[in-house]
């Protein structure tokens, strides 16, 4: 594949990411009642924000969305669809988890592919990855003044994210970045809807505390028989 389909066929891949979480940042501000302006900022926050913020911490040039007008066309449609269309019920409930793990797969691909193309290393290609995965939704929840999803209580979107990310270095090491950039898509999204299915995620809270209270325990125990055992052996010699 040549450097210009490669481009062409990352930025239809980071088109439909936009889109995709535009239209669950659309639903989100219907959930909160918000106004039409409403609908329009949270869906382009969830659509371009992730972009935005890899592409000025990257500093190669003006971010991709401001220069290319399909990025936020494609965000405002997201929104006015939403909008115009009740998207709601047991239709949409089936259909939201494959897109929102399906967004979450593409953009943490999109956006290692786009990392390595500009010639970083392997550690933020995955970063990058990462957070245009995940930015767009960060920024949403703060808007809305909740915590960040990926800050807990959510079905490990980061880490499988990191996953897809990893998997498209990966593919780029290998020269075969556009299969690996699908290939990363697709287990990036089995992935986080594995983790809904199975109800993963990490400890938190007071769970988390247990969980280092019991490794605190088992590492003590551990000493004490050590202790036990070398007292013994000393008191036979």
């Amino acid at each position: 594949m040549t450097d210009v389909a490669l481009t062409e066929f990352l930025q239809w891949l980071d088109l439909i990411g936009v889109f995709f979480n535009a239209v669950v940042g659309a639903i989100i501000a219907r959930s909160a009642r918000l106004d039409p302006i409403g609908f329009g900022v949270l869906a382009v926050m969830s659509g371009v924000g992730g972009g935005l913020i890899r592409d000025t911490l990257l500093q190669a040039g003006p971010p991709i969305a401001l220069v290319d007008w399909r990025y936020f066309t494609t965000a405002i449609a997201g929104a006015f669809i939403v909008l115009i269309v009740h998207i709601e019920g047991r239709w949409w409930d089936r259909i939201y988890l494959p897109v929102d793990a399906l967004a979450v797969g593409c953009w943490a691909a999109v956006g290692a592919a786009k990392t390595v193309g500009l010639g970083h290393g392997w550690l933020t290609a995955i970063l990058m990855g990462a957070i245009t995965a995940v930015g767009g939704s960060f920024v949403r929840d703060m808007v809305l003044r909740q915590v960040p999803a990926i800050l807990g209580g959510n079905t490990l979107y980061a880490t499988w994210a990191l996953v897809a990310a990893s998997i498209t270095v990966v593919g780029a090491e290998l020269d075969q970045t556009a299969l690996g950039s699908v290939v990363a898509t697709m287990v990036g999204a089995g992935l986080v809807l594995l983790s809904r299915q199975r109800h993963w995620a990490f400890p938190q809270g007071d769970d988390a505390a247990i969980v280092g209270q019991a490794v605190s325990r088992m590492l003590a125990n551990r000493r004490a028989r050590a202790e036990g055992h070398e007292t013994e052996r000393k008191g036979k010699s």
